[in-house]
């Protein structure tokens, strides 16, 4: 055959070649990826059920309380009344619940550096963003949903011991509803956050122990009396992200929305540099 009568056999469009490389094509295959993994079953067990399980003992203390206030301190203690009451006793689960949520969100990308899958992962889609972006949306999506059935559940069987009591949730109340909806909003962020350093650090201990020191050992700053840690205490990741579920407070810096806006330029921070040392580094 010569050049004159040779023809041109188009190429077949593949997904090396980008044509059939879609966002929805990418989302699905991560998606296939999480649920495949028989530890994506145990974080939605153990996060529901840590969530529950800290509710229902709080739900007891409160009940404890009322029946006893002589022996525990008197009704002052409780701190609040009727649905105030209830409503930290179905939301109290998140501080735990935001630990699971926080694994989850490092080790769903360390778990591939730490295989090698990565590099199969990044050779099929090279922009490397769009991976990124999938795993990301699968670590909001499920950190909402399992704050999202925790909490309700929680509203669920704590209601019939504090009803007794008329500490029931009042779901009737903004300030309540507010603070329900802010144990989701929380998680997802908080997960997110931990999905961008475990992104940046590349390995799950390390991942797991600089998310857990920010959300654990930070606060701790708060009780030291020098006016500068005062001062920044309120807006550092877990104390101002807490806002949106404790609700307003007198003398509180920030606002519920305002902690919730500070918290989510934290994650948008760790997403940022995530993405760009994503692209920059090797896999």
């Amino acid at each position: 055959m010569t050049a004159a009568t040779a023809t041109v056999v188009p190429a077949t469009p593949t997904a090396a070649n980008g044509h059939h490389l879609t966002f929805g094509r990418i989302l699905r295959s991560e998606w296939i990826k999480f649920i495949s993994l028989r530890s994506t079953v145990w974080v939605a067990i153990v996060t529901v059920a840590v969530m529950v399980g800290f509710s229902l003992l709080m739900g007891f203390g409160m009940t404890q309380i009322v029946q006893n206030p002589e022996a525990m301190g008197g009704e002052a203690s409780l701190g609040g009344t009727g649905t105030v009451i209830g409503t930290s006793v179905a939301a109290t689960g998140y501080y735990f619940g935001q630990i699971v949520v926080a694994v989850l969100g490092v080790l769903i990308i360390t778990g591939e550096y730490s295989t090698g899958q990565i590099k199969s992962t990044l050779t099929a889609v090279p922009t490397r963003l769009p991976v990124m972006a999938a795993k990301g949306a699968i670590v909001a999506l499920t950190s909402f949903v399992l704050g999202a059935v925790g909490v309700a559940i929680s509203v669920l069987v704590t209601t019939p011991m504090l009803s007794t009591y008329d500490l029931q949730v009042d779901l009737s109340d903004s300030a309540s509803l507010q603070s329900l909806l802010g144990v989701p909003l929380y998680m997802t962020a908080i997960a997110l956050f931990a999905f961008g350093i475990g992104t940046l650090l590349r390995h799950a201990a390390a991942g797991i122990a600089a998310v857990l020191g920010m959300l654990l050992l930070l606060p701790i700053l708060g009780t030291i009396q020098v006016q500068w840690i005062q001062d920044i205490s309120p807006y550092l990741l877990g104390a101002a992200g807490e806002r949106i579920i404790t609700g307003e407070q007198v003398g509180a810096v920030l606002t519920p929305w305002e902690g919730f806006g500070v918290l989510m330029i934290w994650v948008v921070a760790a997403l940022v540099a995530a993405a760009v040392l994503l692209r920059r580094r090797d896999a």
